[in-house]
């Protein structure tokens, strides 16, 4: 038995990959099919709507790999500081590997494509999903419910600023300073 991805996997990562190298309006469906290596037939199959159908798949696969990132990054942690810390380098490493030119495709959905409401609803479920899996470990860690979701929502604030200052200025170093930035000297 083979681990292959599906034709909609394939879809769904060649797209999530260009969206964050080139955006949504810089991506093209003839793109998206050759890197996929799938037939247009293919696309409209799994996509009814097309591209912006792919684009919210695209922004909720990546909500998913961020909360598996979360889930490494705070489950042994002894307290918040650390799974911030940890998911901040954890982060950090994956920006440097790709070199940082890529943006969030989440964060891109707010401002490209047709259906502006429709990406910014799906931008909001993305990031909501993000928040609750962070204040899941808060809550677990002995937070009080609103207290874990305030520092979860304060901790994807500062890291999504941080990201797009990371990729502004190529350094990575701006997410791993980013504990400190929000909770003072170690």
């Amino acid at each position: 038995m083979t681990d292959e991805p599906t034709t909609r996997d394939r879809l769904v990562t060649a797209a999530t990959r260009l969206f964050r190298q080139r955006g949504y309006d810089g991506t093209g469906l003839a793109e998206i099919l050759s890197e996929a290596g799938v037939p247009k037939g293919s696309l409209y199959h799994h996509f009814p709507d097309g591209k912006a159908d792919l684009a919210c798949a695209a922004a909720d696969w990546t909500a998913s790999e961020i909360i598996r990132v979360i889930d490494d990054s705070f489950r042994a942690a002894p307290d918040w500081r650390q799974g911030v810390t940890t998911f901040c380098y954890k982060m950090a490493k994956l920006f440097d590997i790709l070199d940082s030119a890529d943006a969030c495709p989440i964060f891109g959905l707010l401002f490209e494509g047709p259906d502006q409401d429709r990406f910014r609803a799906q931008a909001e479920r993305s990031f909501d999903r993000i928040i609750a899996a962070a204040a899941s470990y808060g809550q677990a860690l002995g937070m009080a419910v609103e207290t874990a979701h305030d520092a979860a929502e304060t901790f994807i604030i500062g890291f999504q600023g941080s990201w797009t200052l990371a990729r502004t200025r190529r350094k990575s170093d701006i997410l791993r300073s980013l504990p400190a930035r929000l909770y003072g000297p170690a």
